[in-house]
């Protein structure tokens, strides 16, 4: 192993590196100290010494350095690097001398980075408030390359899909630390307060090999709010027709310009019973959550040092099942059901990031974090308890080989999961584990600064269930013309399932569970194993004197192993290694236009093709729309002098037909159709800006007041072997409003 790891960690040790020493003088030749240099091609800024020097990587090239410092004018210039040389600034004589130009830019809600090698797009807070975002896994309602369906009818849990897979082969990672996990894989979203992410990167595809080697479809990283920005008060209140209400109140204190804290607070419960289909079973459960968060931040610009705490804690209850309309009270019949879930999760996560203050293009990093997760389940006569502690270290080190061109980032990783879960249901079994692993990894970046930069990435890790592996991945980016991108990835993934708490909807139903034990590690199984590969093709261009961006793409995941869930039996669900293909084709059309000022149209056409071969042969993947069409439009008035603004924004979804498992086994009064019906989804909502410190939005979700009808098989026996509560497809409580205000209380001084 460790033989392993010297190999791929080997080119570090070739790097030679020279440097340049740049002086900062004034007209009499004296030193000028702390001065700042914004380097725009490195992404980095410095200061001068007390001998007012600082340090460059030299080369044949010339870099445009942005200097700037109090009293002095600034200074834009392109300077050599080829040797040492001393820069000298002007003051300014009076204040008369400096012009100051305000340019305000309208900033994107949600958009891609065009210098990113790999395919990711990035959502704002902005995007985030243009809709009920109560949480993350209810912030991609705008976002066309995000699924978001219910798991089952009687959980509440919403869980997304990307590229045509569930969330568990999604890297879900919290400031590039991997957060959502383990016994949370399938849930861990509806426990992230919508108020509490700065910003959300969506990345199709193979991701980078320094944040592990399990993502297979592609990884979302959340940025929390920073202590440093936050303002010092900042509260969210949040109240809908199905009886759910929210509090998220932030308490931001500056003790320093270094150190910063920030306490998070989120709050919310739901004690209306609605049965809007009319089955007898609550649409939502009811239930509550209480989450704190509390971060410190530390920053010291000039000694190159960034460091966060975190310490969080979150507790979730959550109760479904039956409803007696007469009494409002749950009643002990024969036909009564219930369903309890408790969650609760303590973390504890650390960061520190030292940037080389002579050599911006240098730094090292370090993160940590510590994990405990506890989800208590039971459905009906079924019982699932997971108790999962986690530990996860990563050391990271970045540098250039001879000049920006070429970049690199390796490290090593540690990774400690202990598993204890038990499970009743038609057997009693305890699934007990204990998972560790170590890696190295090593990636290469090119950039020629024009029209073409790629990415090559590997990782070897050692690991006690899944052995000694190779994760090899690339990005390649190439521009042909300043408005069009061709972008490409390959890479492979590998994973260890936890089958129930992935699947913890299955035990909503008298399913009967069955395993095919094939002597695996992980529950008789083996560990999943996928290639990822795809393109994406984007043209920006102006039509009618408008701009326009198409982008097209296209993703294929093909699995050499894969846990398959089995459900065309109506009496059981069968877990088994993959005996046969398993794929999931993925294109997106996406046609975005700028209509006019602060007017913006975006448009979506996605086609899934998802298969894998069953006990019965190769079938679509089940509850999995092949086509679905997505259309937001969204306006905003002109700010005025004291902030008031109005905010319109409305989205249309249309889901296609999608494929149910075979329930032909059941009572005719309990079967259901080969294939749902298509649906239509409209979700609108109207925000009232009143000043930069306090606004109101309204909102409606399923305006159209769609509800799937049967959503429950078995519903008025479901204690009977037919009950199935997993056939989901649609919303079943019909139209939902809401309404919410926002305030703030700002810093004296404005940021």
């Amino acid at each position: 192993m460790y033989k392993i790891i010297l190999l791929v960690m080997l080119p570090i040790l070739s790097l030679a590196q020279s440097s340049v020493q740049g002086k900062i003088i004034d007209k009499e030749k004296t030193p000028i100290t702390n001065v700042k240099i914004t380097i725009p091609e490195l992404n980095s800024v410095l200061f001068s010494n007390e001998s007012g020097l600082f340090s460059l990587i030299q080369g044949n090239r010339n870099l445009l350095l942005v200097i700037e410092k109090s009293g002095f004018q600034t200074l834009e210039i392109q300077q050599s690097v080829k040797s040492d040389f001393t820069i000298q600034l002007a003051k300014t004589d009076s204040e008369s001398n400096i012009a100051t130009v305000n340019i305000v830019k309208k900033q994107n809600t949600l958009g891609r980075k065009q210098k990113a090698v790999t395919n990711t797009q990035y959502l704002s807070q902005g995007e985030l408030q243009k809709a009920a975002c109560c949480n993350l896994s209810e912030s991609f309602e705008t976002n066309p390359s995000i699924d978001v369906n219910f798991s089952d009818a009687v959980t509440g849990n919403k869980q997304i899909k990307m590229l045509g897979l569930t969330s568990p082969y999604i890297l879900m990672s919290e400031e590039n630390i991997p957060a959502i996990r383990g016994a949370l894989q399938a849930t861990g979203l509806n426990f992230i307060p919508g108020t509490w992410a700065e910003s959300i990167q969506i990345t199709k595809g193979a991701g980078s090999v320094v944040n592990g080697y399990e993502s297979i479809s592609g990884q979302i990283n959340y940025e929390l709010v920073k202590p440093q920005k936050e303002d010092p008060f900042f509260t969210n209140l949040y109240a809908s027709n199905d009886g759910r209400y929210e509090l998220n109140t932030h308490f931001a204190n500056k003790y320093s310009d270094k150190l910063s804290s920030l306490v998070l607070l989120h709050g919310n419960t739901r004690n209306i019973k609605n049965d809007m289909n009319h089955d007898g079973f609550l649409d939502n459960p009811l239930g509550k959550q209480v989450n704190i968060l509390n971060r410190w931040q530390y920053n010291n610009v000039e000694k190159g040092i960034v460091s966060f705490l975190n310490i969080k804690y979150f507790s979730d209850e959550k109760t479904g099942g039956t409803i007696n309309d007469n009494s409002h009270e749950m009643i002990m019949n024969p036909n009564l059901w219930t369903s309890h879930v408790n969650t609760d999760k303590i973390e504890i996560s650390n960061k520190i990031g030292y940037v080389y203050p002579s050599m911006p293009f240098q730094s090292i990093g370090f993160q940590q974090a510590f994990q405990y997760n506890k989800m208590h389940s039971e459905f009906g006569d079924k019982v699932h308890h997971i108790h999962h502690k986690n530990y996860f270290t990563n050391l990271i080190f970045s540098s250039i080989i001879n000049n920006t061109k070429h970049k690199f980032i390796t490290g090593l990783n540690f990774n400690f999961d202990k598993f204890q879960e038990h499970l009743e249901a038609n057997f009693m079994a305890e699934y007990d584990r204990i998972d560790t692993s170590i890696g190295s990894f090593f990636e290469y970046s090119y950039d020629n600064l024009n029209n073409l930069s790629f990415v090559l990435g590997a990782r070897a890790d050692s690991h006690n269930r899944l052995g000694l592996f190779f994760t090899p991945r690339a990005h390649i980016k190439y521009n042909p013309f300043e408005k069009t991108t061709f972008r490409f990835s390959a890479g492979r993934g590998k994973r260890a399932s936890n089958i129930f708490a992935e699947n913890i909807n299955v035990l909503a139903s008298s399913r009967d569970i069955i395993i095919k034990n094939e002597n695996g590690k992980l529950y008789g199984l083996n560990p999943e194993i996928a290639w990822n590969y795809g393109a994406s093709f984007i043209q920006k261009f102006y039509l009618f004197g408008k701009e326009n961006e198409i982008v097209v793409d296209y993703y294929k995941t093909d699995f050499s192993n894969q846990i398959v869930v089995d459900l065309e039996n109506a009496r059981q669900v069968t877990f088994s290694n993959l005996n046969g293909k398993s794929f999931a084709e993925s294109f997106q059309l996406e046609w975005n236009i700028n209509l006019m000022t602060r007017l913006n149209l975006r448009t979506a056409y996605k086609y899934l093709n998802v298969k894998t071969d069953y006990a019965t042969g190769l079938l679509d993947k089940p509850l999995q729309a092949k086509n679905r069409f997505f259309a937001n439009i969204a306006y905003e008035t002109h700010i005025l002098e004291k902030g008031q603004q109005w905010k319109f924004d409305a989205t249309f979804n249309w889901i296609g037909q999608q494929r149910l498992p075979n329930t032909q086994a059941n009572p005719v009064q309990y079967q259901l159709s080969e294939y749902t019906p298509s649906y239509q989804l409209i979700n609108a909502q109207i925000t009232r800006t009143f000043s930069s410190t306090f606004e109101i939005y309204f909102g409606t979700e399923n305006l159209g007041n769609f509800k799937q009808k049967n959503a429950i098989i078995a519903s008025d026996n479901p204690n009977s072997p037919y009950f199935d509560s997993t056939m989901i497809y649609g919303p079943v409580f019909g139209t939902m409003y809401y309404v919410g205000i926002r305030f703030k209380i700002k810093d004296k001084i404005t940021k």
